[in-house]
């Protein structure tokens, strides 16, 4: 992740447009802060942007690029696990207010459904799945892993006295 830093003098904003558009049309934004500042008896806007670059990927054609069938490479039990897992996420990156794939990725989760069990420190293990990411949504979603568990225990115990 990278950041970037406007300052634009208050008096100024419509110079700057153009330039601030193009860096947004241009970059996956994390987050955005904005701030007034004085310098002197100058006011100006700061924008503090943290963001993922993505110009590398414009022009590229969508068409031609792979998406992973998790339904085809994992299990039906692992895709099972793998689907909740998703729903996990997208209710995390809502409470968050970030995008889906910044909480957690179809790949790291795909690896995720494969355990047996989860902890902070098995979570760290996996590839994209860094210290920060795991402090801040690791927990959240570790806790509704053991629940789809629970729910699926349950389910079988039922099913079990059902015969």
């Amino acid at each position: 992740m990278q950041i970037k830093l406007f300052t634009i003098p208050i008096n100024n904003v419509e110079d700057y447009n153009e330039e601030i558009n193009v860096f947004l049309r241009t970059h996956k934004v994390v987050e955005m802060e904005k701030h007034l500042i004085q310098t002197g008896t100058t006011y100006s806007w700061c924008f503090y942007i943290s963001y993922i670059n993505t110009t590398e990927n414009i022009g590229i054609d969508n068409k031609n690029t792979k998406r992973v069938d998790y339904m085809k490479i994992l299990d039906k039990e692992t895709f099972a696990k793998f689907s909740k897992l998703r729903e996990i996420r997208k209710k995390i990156a809502i409470e968050n207010a970030v995008s889906a794939y910044i909480v957690f990725t179809d790949a790291e989760l795909a690896q995720i459904a494969k355990m047996q069990d989860l902890s902070l420190k098995k979570l760290k293990t996996i590839k994209g799945v860094g210290d920060k990411k795991a402090e801040k949504y690791g927990n959240q979603l570790i806790e509704n892993y053991y629940l789809i568990k629970d729910e699926k225990s349950n389910k079988l115990d039922t099913e079990d006295n059902l015969f």
